[in-house]
């Protein structure tokens, strides 16, 4: 890498544009950072996006996303939710990196990590979620462990998640939730 290396800009928002319209309360935005982070994405060139995390948080999600430019593991974009209208299936489907969406786990009545700043969802294309009746969400991605991209145990992203005390969704029993990173 140079000094000089270009960076492709793929997310410049304040805080507040960053949650912008969002239902949470006004203590859990209270517990909120926006993360400027840098990763080689797809097109194998540098880019900076953002990622609104919980405020305790900050440091792992920095150091982590650190350690993924170092390793130059491509990442697809990372924007905050609020550019897909706080729809997680939007930002799933188009492959975009992000923590914060005050929202429900799919299919309960149960607040999501994510509500809190508390999960990580990095490359869900590459790293689906797996539902037990076979439904594979984002639609039309696939798990193959061997393309660039994509998450395994042995993966050392994973292992730095670990390390740190995170829960890697590729460990839950059900669903398989690939992409998914949370620290309660």
């Amino acid at each position: 890498m140079t000094d000089n290396e270009e960076i492709i800009i793929d997310s410049t928002m304040s805080f507040f544009e960053a949650i912008e319209g969002t239902t949470a309360p006004e203590e859990i935005v209270d517990s909120l950072a926006l993360a400027d982070v840098l990763y080689y994405s797809f097109d194998g060139k540098k880019h900076q996006g953002q990622i609104v995390v919980n405020s305790v948080l900050e440091e792992d999600v920095y150091e982590i996303f650190t350690l993924i430019e170092h390793l130059k593991f491509p990442v697809g974009k990372v924007i905050p939710v609020v550019v897909y209208s706080w729809d997680d299936h939007e930002s799933m489907a188009a492959n975009n990196s992000s923590s914060f969406n005050f929202r429900v786990i799919e299919g309960t009545t149960k607040l999501s990590m994510h509500s809190l700043g508390k999960a990580v969802d990095i490359n869900p294309v590459q790293n689906p979620v797996i539902y037990p009746n076979g439904v594979i969400a984002p639609e039309g991605a696939k798990y193959l462990p061997q393309n660039k991209g994509t998450f395994t145990a042995d993966n050392a992203i994973v292992q730095e998640f670990i390390k740190r005390g995170w829960h890697w969704g590729g460990n839950f029993d059900q669903p398989k939730d690939y992409h998914h990173f949370e620290k309660p």
